[in-house]
C-alpha cells in the first residue's frame, strides 16, 4: 500500500469546521453556566436545553475531528480565492463609505466588485447598473417607505428630481384610493 503523504494528513477544512463547533459549544455552555437561579429548586431550568445544545455541538465537533482524519468527506474542488476578495473587499469598501459618499455610491461599488468577482469584467457596465439600482433602492426606502439611508451626491440629486416623481405617485395613489371608496 503506497500512501502520499497528502493522504495521510488530516482534512484542514473539516479541523477548521470541528473547532467551529467546539468554540461555539464552549460559548452557549459558557453562557449557560451565567443564566443560574432558577434551576436551583427543579432539576430542569433554562440552562438545561443550553447544556444540551452545547453537548451535540461537542459531539458533532468530535465526530467530526474523527471524520477528518479518517478522510471521510468527499474531495472538494480546489477554491478561487480571487472572487472572494472582490466580494469582501465589496463589503469593506462599502461600510466605509457609506457615510461619506452615500448609499447609492457605495452600494453600486458593492454591486461592481461582486460582480467582477463573479467573473464580470466590464466594470463601468458593472458600476452603471449598480447605481441604477441602488439609486432605485434608495429611492424606495428613503421616499416611499419614509426609512433612512445614509444620502450622499447621487441621492440628492434623487431627490430633488425625485421630490416631482413622488408627487406624481402621490397624485396617482390618491385618484386611485378615490375611485374604490
Amino acid at each position: 500500500m503506497n500512501h502520499t503523504n497528502s493522504s495521510r494528513r488530516p482534512d484542514g477544512a473539516a479541523l477548521c469546521i470541528a473547532a467551529a463547533l467546539a468554540a461555539l459549544a464552549v460559548l452557549i455552555a459558557w453562557d449557560s453556566s451565567r443564566l443560574g437561579g432558577a434551576a436551583s429548586y427543579a432539576r430542569i431550568g433554562p440552562q438545561t436545553v443550553p447544556y444540551v445544545i452545547a453537548l451535540c455541538l461537542a459531539g458533532l465537533g468530535v465526530w467530526t475531528v474523527l471524520a477528518a482524519f479518517r478522510r471521510d468527506f468527499p474531495e472538494r474542488d480546489p477554491q478561487e480565492a480571487r472572487p472572494v476578495l472582490w466580494i469582501v473587499g465589496g463589503l469593506l469598501v462599502q461600510m466605509l463609505l457609506l457615510r461619506p459618499a452615500g448609499f447609492t455610491i457605495a452600494t453600486a461599488l458593492l454591486f461592481a466588485a461582486t460582480a467582477r468577482g463573479m467573473g464580470r469584467v466590464n466594470m463601468a457596465v458593472a458600476l452603471g447598473a449598480g447605481v441604477l439600482i441602488s439609486g432605485f433602492v434608495w429611492f424606495i426606502f428613503a421616499r416611499i417607505l419614509q426609512l433612512s439611508l445614509p444620502a450622499g451626491p447621487v441621492e440628492l440629486a434623487i431627490a430633488d428630481g425625485g421630490s416631482w416623481l413622488f408627487g406624481q405617485v402621490q397624485l396617482i395613489w390618491a385618484a386611485l384610493t378615490g375611485l374604490f371608496n
